[in-house]
């Protein structure tokens, strides 16, 4: 599931997950993703979450889909450094960060470090 309210982000995001072999679900906000992970959770293996986003803030979507989960594997995005905001949100037990903008490789080397748990 990749959230972004950047229809750019989405599009690259979308390229770059289906070149590594991922099947993509997108949801440009925080509302749309939770609904979307409340009725396919069981369907997803990891999330690529945007820290900002209007309405729904990255942290608020993260609390709102580890109610639904606890065990939800997820990848904060931001164009901004891990400082700050993005610090809280991995404290919370976010699994990783990957900065903005970022290529196949990169997000490669993320999601499989997530997903095997390191």
């Amino acid at each position: 599931l990749l959230i972004d309210d950047e229809e750019a982000v989405i599009m690259v995001g979308k390229a770059i997950l289906h070149t590594l072999g991922y099947t993509v679900i997108l949801a440009g906000n925080g509302k749309e993703a939770i609904d979307i992970y409340s009725r396919d959770h069981e369907k997803i293996d990891f999330i690529i979450l945007d820290m900002i986003m209007p309405d729904l803030s990255g942290s608020e979507t993260f609390d709102a889909l580890k109610a639904i989960n606890p065990g939800v594997k997820v990848i904060l995005s931001s164009g901004y450094s891990l400082e700050g905001q993005a610090t809280k949100i991995l404290e919370k037990g976010c699994n990783g960060f990957i900065q903005k903008p970022f290529n196949v490789s990169d997000l490669s080397r993320k999601i499989r470090e997530i997903l095997e748990g390191k």
